[in-house]
């Protein structure tokens, strides 16, 4: 026995060696696994997407590539996740445009407050050469931007006052994201804003650190913040996209006919995004209102345009005026 065990003990990593230089390390046919992260619940737009995608995938790949997930920010926050595809130890994200800045700058321009009329001309917009043209810039990040998926338009909650207009904001705390034309606007606007991670936001709103935050209704109703807010504006001060984004590592690691699957199904995850935010546009202010929210909503923008002029300026030196104007000319 205890020359067997020496045999196996000497030959068996050379044996091992051998295959892996001969490719046979793997058997043919084995599975990918592809672990997509994404910073809310799985009855979310974000879970609706991702499922949407994985799906799509898993079935056009006859399940060679699976996916796993990782909902509610189990991998970390959206910043700490791009990070993670960037070094390729994670293979997908649903990620909002706020954090994305942070890494493809011009990405910011779609923050720009009232700068989209509504959903229609956001989707024109992202669709079109603008958008796609975005996405190309995620590569010299080590990142594959597919699609854009989405929030909807943002709208800003709080447990303090209403807030019916631009002087009710003055000393709010609002947690926001870590994206300077967010940052820029609610200062100009008089509130305090406190960049925050998403995992730390309902802590802290129940605590009475921030005051409130500023969300699309699909992110106030899949989060519950009826449960930790009491006001409502319905704002609509900024469209939210969203990007799905892999890693080059996965990437690189398909033939043609994978990367194919993985683009349809990113699309087929948009199209899943959409619809979710489609819907609870339509019920969602019902819902918190039923939950005790008092809603306020907001039918006349145009004294919060006017108190935000001087980020406007801020904004035009930051951003291409000539990009600005083409997104806003849209139709």
């Amino acid at each position: 026995m205890s020359l067997i065990k020496t045999f196996l003990t000497q030959q068996v990593p050379a044996i091992a060696l051998a295959c892996a230089a001969f490719g046979m390390a793997a058997p043919a046919g084995a599975q990918t696994e592809v672990k997509i992260g994404y910073a809310l619940a799985v009855n979310s737009h974000y879970g609706a997407g991702a499922k949407a995608w994985a799906d799509s995938v898993e079935q056009a790949t006859g399940g060679k590539v699976k996916f796993k997930h990782f909902p509610n920010s189990a991998l970390g926050g959206e910043r700490e996740m791009v990070e993670s595809v960037q070094l390729g130890t994670l293979e997908a994200v649903i990620v909002s445009s706020g954090t994305l800045s942070n890494f493809v700058p011009e990405v910011g321009v779609a923050d720009i407050p009232f700068l989209f009329r509504d959903l229609a001309h956001a989707r024109k917009v992202l669709d079109g050469p603008i958008g796609q043209d975005l996405l190309a810039k995620f590569r010299s990040r080590n990142l594959i931007a597919l699609a854009w998926g989405e929030q909807g338009f943002r709208h800003l909650t709080n447990s303090k006052r209403a807030v019916n207009g631009p002087a009710d904001m003055k000393g709010l705390k609002i947690r926001t994201m870590e994206n300077p034309v967010h940052l820029t606007a609610f200062r100009t606007l008089g509130a305090a804003p406190t960049p925050m991670a998403w995992p730390e936001v309902i802590g802290a709103l129940q605590q009475g650190t921030i005051d409130g935050q500023e969300n699309p209704m699909s992110v106030i109703v899949s989060a519950k913040l009826a449960e930790v807010q009491k006001h409502l504006t319905l704002t609509g001060h900024v469209y939210s996209p969203a990007a799905l984004l892999v890693s080059t590592k996965l990437w690189n690691s398909l033939d043609d006919a994978g990367k194919k699957a993985l683009t349809d199904g990113a699309r087929t995850g948009v199209v899943a995004m959409r619809a979710y935010v489609d819907d609870v546009e339509r019920r969602g202010v019902e819902a918190v209102r039923a939950a005790g929210m008092q809603v306020i909503e907001l039918r006349d923008r145009s004294a919060f345009q006017k108190a935000l002029e001087p980020a406007y300026k801020q904004y035009y030196s930051r951003y291409d005026k000539a990009l600005i104007d083409s997104i806003a000319n849209t139709r």
